[in-house]
């Protein structure tokens, strides 16, 4: 009988990929909140506001808010490709708040913000259950 080729999934390789999805989605959630905020500060008439206008924030405060962390994501999400183990603990903080920043905004924007939640929801998912198969 003939050997085969391929060699099965070891459980590092499965969490391993894991991390690497969850880094990529960090760099891309980032990414969109980066020109959420941009656009924000830059093009104010793009984004229409209900009658009870954004939490807290003005167009201009949410615009810097949105830069800033998504600066900040895109920066742990290199670092969780990266393999260090901070940033596991970090990723799963940020994209945390990163999904009640883009709840609150949802006012402004919505179909942004649920792409953005969506992805802030799947970066969790991947980093939390990661560390579950990489002890088994």
């Amino acid at each position: 009988m003939p050997q085969s080729r391929t060699s099965p999934v070891t459980t590092e390789a499965r969490w391993t990929g894991k991390l690497v999805f969850g880094g990529v989605m960090m760099v891309v959630a980032g990414l969109f909140n980066v020109i959420i905020g941009l656009v924000a500060l830059f093009n104010s008439d793009y984004y229409v506001l209900g009658a009870s206008g954004v939490l807290v924030l003005d167009l201009a405060g949410w615009g810097w808010l949105h830069l800033i962390l998504g600066a900040l994501v895109v920066l742990t999400g290199a670092a969780l490709l990266t393999g260090a183990t901070w940033a596991r603990v970090i990723t799963v903080l940020l994209a945390g708040f990163n999904a009640l920043a883009s709840l609150a905004f949802m006012s402004a924007y919505p179909l942004w913000s649920i792409v953005v939640i969506a992805l802030d929801v799947l970066v969790i998912w991947a980093v939390i259950t990661a560390g579950t198969e990489a002890e088994a």
